[in-house]
């Protein structure tokens, strides 16, 4: 799988509280990793770079995972280790009291897509059938759709829309949600902060994604899309590309 990770700090904000990367284990498989941080006296960039790189070296050192099921207990753990770190250091240091991030995470294996995430960061599927949404946001504005309360035309403006539910970091347990689906060369995945998604419309994702240019210049179109559009919030993604062909290479921020 090969893809590109791309973080801009937007247009409003002093600084750049997302962090992600492109990483691979030592059987050469494909982790990518999107984590928006949140927390006041930038102590959110603390803990999405903490997330991010707690992460990055828990993958580097597995071998091969063979089976999803294998993999998705090993993300459990994995998540359940780094969250409690994460919790540790905000308690112990009071200029990030309260601190917390999104995370999501998809892991390519054998023909299969493994997908955990916290909050309201996403993972979006291009495939033969259609364009996605893998991940179910942890926000209330979801949660108000969910119920019925409001339509999705209405969490789209809604004045807490970037209210998240859940959050890695912010209590002493937490639980990702993590799913599995199949995977076919040709398909294109996209992880993204909601920098991203505040901004543009599942069907203009569509239309840049699908465009015959390279994942660079496609993610760097996305993000300047959100960018003329105001560019309130951070904006972070990773568009990746099962080609059987492709160089794999790693990108981090």
């Amino acid at each position: 799988m090969n893809g590109q990770f791309l973080t801009d700090r937007g247009r409003v904000r002093s600084h750049n509280e997302d962090s992600g990367g492109i990483f691979y284990n030592l059987g050469n498989q494909f982790m990518a990793i999107i984590a928006d941080g949140m927390g006041g006296h930038q102590s959110g960039d603390v803990a999405s770079q903490m997330a991010t790189s707690l992460m990055k070296a828990k993958w580097e050192s597995t071998n091969d995972f063979t089976a999803p099921q294998d993999l998705e207990a090993w993300l459990v753990k994995a998540i359940s280790e780094i969250n409690e770190s994460v919790y540790k250091h905000a308690q112990a240091n009071s200029e990030c009291e309260g601190m917390g991030t999104t995370i999501v995470i998809a892991i390519y294996i054998e023909e299969f897509l493994t997908i955990a995430h916290i909050g309201d960061s996403r993972c979006y599927l291009l495939n033969s059938k259609g364009f996605r949404q893998l991940t179910e946001d942890h926000s209330l504005v979801n949660a108000l759709v969910q119920s019925g309360q409001i339509s999705k035309n209405d969490a789209q403006h809604h004045p807490r829309k970037n209210i998240v539910l859940k959050a890695l970091g912010t209590d002493s347990k937490v639980e990702p949600e993590i799913n599995t689906v199949g995977i076919d060369v040709g398909d294109k995945i996209l992880l993204c902060s909601d920098g991203l998604t505040d901004k543009l419309e599942d069907q203009e994702l569509i239309e840049v994604i699908k465009q015959p240019i390279d994942i660079l210049e496609a993610g760097q179109q996305l993000i300047d899309l959100a960018n003329a559009r105001g560019g309130e919030d951070n904006i972070s993604i990773i568009l990746a590309s099962l080609d059987s062909s492709a160089e794999e290479g790693e990108t981090s921020e």
